[in-house]
């Protein structure tokens, strides 16, 4: 068993920010889609790259209106251990329509694909939650507290 801890909003995207790749939950023909994408996290903003061959129509809303819903989760949980921490983050995704901020921030982002670039998305976080898997807590005994041998019946 691992203890669980509930990470506070500052925690999680601070966590968030020290790894370079997560998943981004959306809908796409009316079914759950996941993709791995790297990101950034810029204050409580998520962003990703999106490639030519991405789903763009499912994860960019029209002009006008306040975005596509997305949730987007990245951790670190050691494979052996099983120690670690996950966040998710939801919230509205807007494509990044001012060129030089779109080019400003896909500078940031480190590109795992060699797939052109077709726009910049901009998570705003809504929604921040995680937690962290810790060793297995340790019984607390109570002060004047023995414990006796089991010894056996003779």
């Amino acid at each position: 068993m691992r203890s669980t801890e509930q990470l506070d909003r500052s925690e999680a995207l601070r966590l968030l920010g020290t790894v370079p790749l997560g998943r981004i939950v959306f809908t796409h023909q009316a079914l759950p889609a996941i993709r791995p994408v790297n990101h950034v996290v810029e204050g409580e903003d998520v962003i990703i790259r999106l490639d030519e061959g991405a789903s763009r129509a499912s994860l960019v809303a029209t002009p006008g209106t306040p975005g596509i819903v997305l949730a987007y989760e990245a951790d670190a949980i050691h494979p052996d251990t099983h120690l670690g921490w996950s966040v998710v983050v939801i919230g509205y995704a807007e494509l990044v329509e001012n060129r030089n901020e779109a080019q400003r921030l896909e500078a940031l982002l480190d590109p795992w694909s060699h797939q052109p670039v077709a726009g910049v998305l901009r998570i705003r976080a809504e929604l921040v939650t995680g937690f962290r898997l810790g060793p297995e807590p340790r019984p607390i005994s109570t002060p004047g507290e023995h414990r006796r041998e089991s010894r056996p019946c003779l």
